[in-house]
C-alpha cells in the first residue's frame, strides 16, 4: 500500500493535491487536542466578535471561538466518516468476497440481500430511525445504522472482481493445496481488492459525512456534540447570516469544501490507478 501511495504521489498530480489537502485537515484535527476550551463550553468569550488577531475566525453568538470550535467539529465529523467507512468496508468485503467465491445459492442469497439494501431510500429511513430511537440515538448508534446502509454498491463491485479471481490458476492451486475458503479469501483474494477498497472508502466517507451534515443541519442528531453540521445548525438557529455574522457560516463551509475536495481527488486518482489503461497512459506521458 505504501508503494502504491508513493507511486501515485509521483505520477498523479490530483492524488498529490488531495493528499496535501487531507494533510491540512489532519493538521486541524491534531490542533483540536490542544484547544483551550471544552468542546461544549458556551458563553466563555465576547459574542459576535469578527475575525482579528485575538480571535482568528471570530466568535459565535454563543460565546465560542470559531477556530477552536471548528477544529473539534472537524475531528468529530472526520472520525464519524472513518467509523462508517470502516464498518461498511468490512461488510462489503465479507459479502462481496464470499458471494463471488462461493457462487450458487450463497451468491444468490447474498446478492438478494445486497440488492434489497441498495434500493432502500436511505435519507427517509435515517429520519425514521431518529424518531424511533430519539432518546437512544447516540453517534455510535448512527455510525452502525449508516454503515448498515452504505455497503451494498461496493459489495457488488468487490463481488465482480472476486468472480474473476475465482477462475484464476492460483485460486485452483490454493484449493488443491488444501487451503480453506477463509484463507483463500484473506491471503489470496484480499490483496487484489484492496485498491478498490481504498477508492470506495473515500467515496463512502463523502457520502457519510454529507449525510451527517444534512441530518445535523436539520437537527436530527445530538445537537450538543460539535460537528461540522452542528456548527451550521447553531449558526442558522441564531440567524447568523441575517445578523451579519458571516464568519460563523463561512468557516465550516470552507473547511467542508476542502474536505470533500480532498476525498474526491483521492478517490478519483485511485480509480484511475485501478484502470490499467489510464495508468499506462499517464506513465507514458
Amino acid at each position: 500500500m505504501f508503494t502504491i501511495i508513493r507511486d501515485l504521489a509521483r505520477q498523479n498530480m490530483e492524488f498529490l493535491c488531495g493528499l496535501l489537502l487531507f494533510a491540512v485537515i489532519v493538521g486541524f484535527v491534531i490542533l483540536s487536542y490542544f484547544s483551550p476550551y471544552g468542546a461544549t463550553d458556551i458563553y466563555l468569550l465576547p459574542p459576535d466578535m469578527p475575525p482579528d488577531s485575538e480571535y482568528w475566525l471570530g466568535t459565535t453568538s454563543r460565546g465560542q471561538d470559531v477556530f477552536w470550535q471548528l477544529t473539534t467539529a472537524l475531528r468529530n465529523t472526520l472520525f464519524f466518516g472513518i467509523g462508517v467507512a470502516f464498518l461498511s468496508r468490512i461488510i462489503s468485503l465479507v459479502v462481496g468476497l464470499v458471494a463471488g467465491y462461493a457462487g450458487g445459492t450463497v451468491d444468490r442469497v447474498l446478492m438478494a440481500i445486497n440488492d434489497s439494501v441498495m434500493v432502500i431510500p436511505q435519507f427517509p429511513l435515517l429520519i425514521l430511525f431518529y424518531f424511533v430511537l430519539k432518546d437512544n440515538m447516540t453517534w455510535a448508534v448512527l455510525i452502525v445504522i449508516m454503515a448498515s446502509l452504505g455497503w451494498s454498491y461496493d459489495a457488488r463491485l468487490i463481488r465482480s472482481v472476486a468472480l474473476g479471481l475465482k477462475s484464476r490458476p492460483f485460486t485452483t492451486q490454493s484449493v488443491y493445496s488444501g487451503m480453506t475458503m477463509r484463507k483463500i479469501l484473506v491471503e489470496e483474494h484480499l490483496p487484489y481488492v484492496l485498491p478498490i477498497v481504498f477508492a470506495t472508502t473515500m467515496n463512502n466517507m463523502i457520502w457519510s459525512i454529507g449525510m451527517e451534515i444534512t441530518l445535523s443541519v436539520l437537527g436530527f442528531t445530538d445537537i450538543e456534540t460539535p460537528t461540522m453540521g452542528m456548527m451550521i445548525y447553531w449558526a442558522n438557529a441564531h440567524s447568523a447570516l441575517i445578523s451579519g455574522i458571516w464568519w460563523w457560516v463561512a468557516a465550516p463551509v470552507a473547511v467542508i469544501v476542502i474536505l470533500f475536495l480532498a476525498l474526491f481527488l483521492l478517490s478519483m486518482s485511485m480509480n484511475e490507478y485501478n484502470d490499467p489503461r489510464s495508468r499506462l497512459n499517464r506513465m507514458g506521458s
